[in-house]
């Protein structure tokens, strides 16, 4: 499974009007190695790419982490010094490194930038604060069109058996609450499945957790990829993820109301920005009590859990394929990079 970044470009790569050509840094997920050993190679890189091709923009992906804005800042400085215009795309943003950072430096880069694109305006107005200057703009992340080819909504009847998580198993994006959620409803509601769809360093902390919680019916499949992301999604009835904190927009939330699924989120990053009680379920709370609870309301009315089925779906599709996104970001770049 891609990291965030990646595989929000993968998925984008069809769709674009304009020549784009990628260029990967920091650490390789099929190589061995930091990501800082990583560095004098994709700075020579870097260099030879912005002199060969000679971009009309350079499109920059830090999150708000110290060690990617170090990196994305020194390749802002080499491209301005090389005369080329730079855009940057935050796409994770750290409230606790946001709370310690030095915000007049990052502020001093950004202001080099022609414009910057983030994913929720929570970071617009943060931004703003530290003194950013340079055009900000709102964009989203996306759901590849491709996905969907074969997905029939009407196959959605409100019915509720098996629970997904699908992202990165990490603490921060809540994978204990979300089993300790599922262990208060299975004694309620037997029949309840919940799967594990990703990997992440706390995979196999989290795998013994389940174990010692005894458990049944809780599926790990590790990282999934294509039409198998596809396949879980049609497989669930019901999408989790309880994120705690660090969240831009997660395409696995835009991914899983495509497929027609409720949503049980927190509303954090950019979710807090479009989500309504007509497609879910979201709270500040990290009490599984009170997801659970929520959850058995959509577990004993289908009726109800049908119609936000179906509204996620044609939401998801008006608002979040990659197709459009493409364009969203097109016209950004053009309206600002001149």
């Amino acid at each position: 499974m891609l990291g965030g970044v990646a595989n929000h470009y993968v998925g984008l790569r069809p769709f674009w009007t304009e020549t784009v050509r990628y260029n990967t840094v920091g650490k390789r997920s099929t190589k061995q190695g930091r990501g800082k050993y990583w560095l004098p190679w994709d700075v020579l890189k870097f260099v030879w790419l912005l002199l060969t091709f000679r971009p009309h923009v350079v499109l920059l992906n830090p999150s708000i982490g110290p060690s990617a804005l170090r990196r994305d800042f020194l390749f802002l400085r080499i491209a301005r010094s090389l005369g080329r215009k730079v855009a940057v795309f935050i796409h994770g943003f750290d409230w606790e490194t946001a709370k310690t950072i030095d915000h007049d430096w990052v502020a001093h880069h950004l202001n080099k930038a022609s414009v910057v694109l983030v994913l929720a305006r929570a970071f617009v107005e943060e931004l703003r604060d530290w003194g950013v200057r340079s055009p900000i703009v709102l964009t989203t992340t996306k759901v590849d069109d491709r996905l969907l080819h074969d997905f029939d909504p009407s196959q959605r009847t409100g019915s509720i058996k098996n629970l997904l998580f699908l992202s990165r198993v990490e603490k921060a994006k809540g994978v204990y609450l979300t089993v300790d959620t599922f262990a208060l409803l299975k004694k309620r509601y037997p029949h309840l499945t919940l799967t594990f769809a990703g990997d992440g360093t706390e995979l196999n902390a989290l795998q013994t957790y389940v174990r010692q919680r005894q458990l049944p019916d809780v599926l790990f499949t590790g990282p999934l990829a294509g039409q198998q992301v596809a396949e879980a999604y049609k497989q669930s009835d019901m999408l989790l993820l309880l994120t705690t904190h660090g969240e831009g927009l997660p395409t696995s939330v835009l991914e899983g109301m495509a497929f027609g699924l409720p949503i049980i989120t927190r509303p954090v990053g950019g979710i807090a920005d479009f989500f309504k009680p007509t497609m879910g379920f979201a709270s500040q709370s990290l009490e599984a009590k009170d997801y659970a609870e929520a959850i058995a309301g959509f577990i004993e009315n289908p009726t109800a859990t049908q119609a936000i089925c179906l509204h996620n779906h044609t939401y998801a599709k008006t608002h979040f394929m990659a197709s459009s996104v493409s364009k969203q970001i097109e016209r950004a770049l053009a309206q600002y990079v001149s």
